[in-house]
């Protein structure tokens, strides 16, 4: 039966687009399925602040009645505007094992596209940089996490067939607990840093403490991300959006916030007990049984995920990547935490990777942004 391509016009397409990877990946043990209420939110007009500045298209490829792909087309005019590249997005992309079918919604996409007077197309990509991103190309066999993607191996191998070729990495790693004469030298290293630069330490212990802290995270966050691949800082609005997305999901304790002199917030590091088993358990789903896994998860865990974590460029290159460093291990020490997941970070990000060299680690895995430059007919 022939592919048909079929563009999202109702909420229950949109749930269908939703749903449909979790029976594509049905049994999978690596692949940790988003939660379908957020996705739903993240994904309407009318909750994500985005589609103010985004020209969104959703589809749907469809074979004999049944959905055997997906994929979203998006057109982020302020990444145009401070980038200079007129290229679309492609996210949210999963498919069968079937060239027919990959290549119906690529091809999709770049008609769009070229409608729309773009000269390329990249991806995966979503909104902002806080959606999760890049095709994953080594580590099929490594359990995923919360905000990160999974795909089958044969994914890249479609996507080089279909003229698409590598723009940028991300790699991840897994850390380890530093044994404790490690510990006490990074204690005293960021002790030294804390003093040189009159720094400060919050120490929080209700949810609702960071909420005075909160616009000036994602202040250093937009400072500290502004030069990396792809990146447009957000909005005042999707700022408000981003903290009542998540600000549930985050457990005081596990949050690190430094102020400089004048009580400003200079670099903070936002950790997660890992959702990635609870998740999947859940299946997606929050309700009626996904909460009671999400807070046994919360509770009690051997494993963290580094969600977050930003220095203000000002204060880069004085040390203050230890006093990070420094409340991270606090934090795996204070939880018996055994391991942590870095999520994805730029291949060539050095600054990023030279913290972990405090830690046992390994890089576990690496995912890709393709890019078609050319999308003439």
């Amino acid at each position: 039966m022939p592919v048909t391509i079929k563009e999202i016009a109702t909420r229950r397409e949109l749930k269908e687009f939703i749903r449909f990877p979790d029976r594509l990946y049905a049994g999978n043990p690596y692949r940790v399925p988003p939660f379908r209420f957020a996705e739903l939110i993240n994904l309407r007009r009318d909750k994500n602040p985005a589609f103010e500045f985004c020209d969104v298209k959703f589809w749907l490829a469809c074979r004999d009645g049944k959905t055997v792909g997906r994929i979203a087309g998006i057109i982020n005019a302020r990444y145009i505007e401070k980038w200079g590249n007129k290229y679309a997005r492609f996210g949210w992309i999963d498919f069968i094992d079937d060239e027919e079918v990959s290549g119906a919604l690529l091809r999709t996409v770049e008609t769009w596209a070229r409608e729309k007077g773009m000269q390329g197309v990249h991806g995966p990509l979503g909104f902002s940089d806080l959606d999760p991103e890049g095709m994953l190309v080594e580590g099929f066999q490594e359990m995923g996490t919360l905000q990160t993607l999974y795909n089958h191996p044969y994914y890249p191998v479609h996507m080089e067939k279909h003229g698409y070729r590598k723009d940028v990495d991300w790699v991840e790693f897994e850390l380890y607990a530093l044994p404790p004469e490690e510990h006490e030298k990074l204690r005293r290293i960021a002790d030294v840093v804390v003093k040189r630069n009159k720094l400060t330490t919050v120490t929080l212990k209700k949810g609702k403490d960071i909420l005075p802290y909160a616009r000036g995270i994602f202040a250093v966050l937009n400072e500290a991300f502004e030069g990396l691949y792809g990146v447009v800082s957000l909005t005042d609005k999707q700022i408000d959006f981003y903290i009542d997305q998540f600000l549930g999901f985050i457990r005081p304790d596990y949050v690190s916030i430094v102020l400089d002199e004048a009580g400003k917030v200079g670099a903070f590091g936002i950790t997660l007990p890992s959702l990635s088993r609870a998740a999947q358990k859940a299946g997606g789903r929050l309700f009626p049984f996904g909460i009671f896994h999400i807070y046994k998860a919360m509770k009690k865990n051997d494993t963290v995920d580094l969600c977050l974590i930003g220095v203000r460029p000002d204060l880069q290159g004085k040390g203050v990547n230890a006093v990070m460093m420094r409340q991270v291990t606090d934090i795996l020490v204070n939880h018996n935490i055994i391991r942590a997941e870095t999520n994805h970070e730029l291949e060539d990000n050095s600054r990023v990777q030279n913290q972990w060299k405090f830690y046992k680690h390994r890089q576990h895995k690496r995912r890709r942004c393709f890019i078609k430059c050319s999308i003439a007919e």
